[in-house]
């Protein structure tokens, strides 16, 4: 992928609301639990100000049917846990990223890496993150940000 796009992004540090979800789906178990509490609160209606990303966790793996997914939203600074949300504090940082239409693929991810690998950057070892442009679209039309965290 020789024209991979990649922009520098510093995120900053938030409040987030987080779901985690170890299941067999988890990206869309995940996904209805947030959007849920999300869209009741009009989180979804401000893309902007409420920012929702997504990583794997625990990574899927060849040895088990389940793998782990986690969705984080930003939310005001008096958020406080509630049922399966759990209120955190993302630290925020420096990412190179790049855009993908359609859902992220290991061919993509793997190409951010190569770029990263050499570039003047180095991999920072905390989540890559995963960010719908709009989280409420069909599948067949979302694009995605992905953040590959760096240091310099």
């Amino acid at each position: 992928m020789a024209d991979l796009d990649v922009r520098i992004e510093e995120l900053e540090p938030m409040r987030v609301a987080s779901v985690r979800i170890v299941s067999v789906s988890p990206e869309h178990d995940a996904w209805e639990i947030l959007k849920s509490w999300a869209d009741a609160r009009g989180y979804l209606g401000d893309l902007e100000k409420h920012p929702v990303f997504g990583f794997n966790n625990p990574n899927p793996s060849p040895d088990r049917k389940e793998c782990g997914y986690e969705f984080l939203i930003r939310v005001p600074p008096d958020t406080e846990s509630e049922g399966e949300i759990e209120i955190k504090d993302f630290p925020g940082g420096l990412y190179a990223v790049t855009t993908q239409k359609g859902l992220p693929t290991p061919v993509v991810w793997m190409s951010l890496w190569n770029w990263v690998k050499s570039s003047s950057y180095k991999w920072r070892k905390t989540n890559e993150l995963e960010r719908a442009h709009d989280p409420l679209a069909p599948h067949d039309e979302m694009v995605f940000d992905l953040y590959l965290p760096i240091m310099k």
